[in-house]
């Protein structure tokens, strides 16, 4: 049965003078807690050129991930908006993130997959945007597997089928220093127009699969 989408949600305004200099003070905070955030040579994120909106989900290993998300977005897709769920709860406390493009998702209610996705289309219907989503939906060990991706993602396929889905690794390890090291690599993208083809459980686990190979990976470099 085919349900009917969710009509797009009103979303608060980005600042982009309050989103420059939040992305710069969150540059500075990792900075001083890790000794430095790596890419793997073989992670080639999307083009800033590219043509179309992007969905980037990563898996969500700690509470560190807002504030890698946060300085990846603003050193990778400086001239895109971009956004992400943010929990409706916590965001009431901390309205600032409002304005560099979270939006608020209750986590607690049946109502929070139709908040995300009526916010998702507001999102990527429009092309020069990229939407950020720690897609496992709470805190889940880098080991873990399967990673248990929430089924949102895999919907957002059908509203934006122009869009890039790509998958981000996200892991965080000590080495030989006092600080801990903080690791990103993307994996490669796959179109909307691809994914919307498949059936939703086969879309969902597409998804999943190429965000696992792509831990995989940065694991192997990490050890």
């Amino acid at each position: 049965r085919i349900m009917p989408s969710p009509r797009p949600a009103a979303l608060p305004p980005v600042s982009p003078l309050i989103r420059r200099f939040m992305e710069a003070w969150f540059e500075r905070y990792l900075n001083r807690h890790f000794d430095a955030l790596r890419l793997p040579h073989w992670s080639v994120p999307p083009s800033q050129d590219r043509a179309g909106p992007l969905v980037i989900y990563c898996n969500h290993p700690a509470w560190w991930d807002a504030a890698v998300i946060i300085v990846l977005s603003g050193r990778l897709f400086p001239t895109r908006e971009n956004r992400a769920p943010f929990d409706a709860a916590m965001l009431a406390r901390y309205r600032v993130f409002e304005r560099i493009g979270a939006f608020g998702v209750d986590l607690d209610s049946p109502r929070g997959a139709a908040q995300f996705l009526a916010a998702a289309r507001a999102i990527v219907t429009r092309p020069d945007t990229a939407l950020w989503i720690t897609a496992q939906g709470r805190f889940v060990d880098t080991r873990v597997r399967p990673l248990g991706l929430r089924p949102g993602v895999a919907r957002l396929a059908e509203i934006a089928p122009d869009a890039l889905f790509v998958p981000l690794a996200l892991e965080y390890a000590f080495w030989d220093e006092r600080g801990a090291e903080a690791f990103a690599a993307f994996g490669p993208g796959i179109p909307g127009a691809e994914l919307a083809a498949l059936p939703r459980a086969a879309r969902l686990a597409r998804l999943e699969d190429d965000l696992t190979a792509t831990l995989d990976r940065l694991s192997a470099d990490v050890i």
